[in-house]
């Protein structure tokens, strides 16, 4: 995903492991996707056009 990201919108990302299955997407200190809070991981390109919607 990382690579995608960096691909489609010049992005510079910081991937930071986690625990218990934690996956949280946040741009510029807000949180625009929640594993925990969707019950799923994104899908294809989801988290490219929740960051182009900003």
């Amino acid at each position: 995903m990382g690579d995608e990201l960096k691909k489609n919108l010049g992005a510079e990302i910081e991937l930071i492991a986690g625990s218990n299955g934690i996956f949280d997407v946040t741009v510029d200190g807000k949180m625009i996707f929640s594993k925990f809070e969707q019950g799923r991981f994104p899908q294809n390109d989801e988290i490219i056009n929740l960051i182009k919607r900003g």
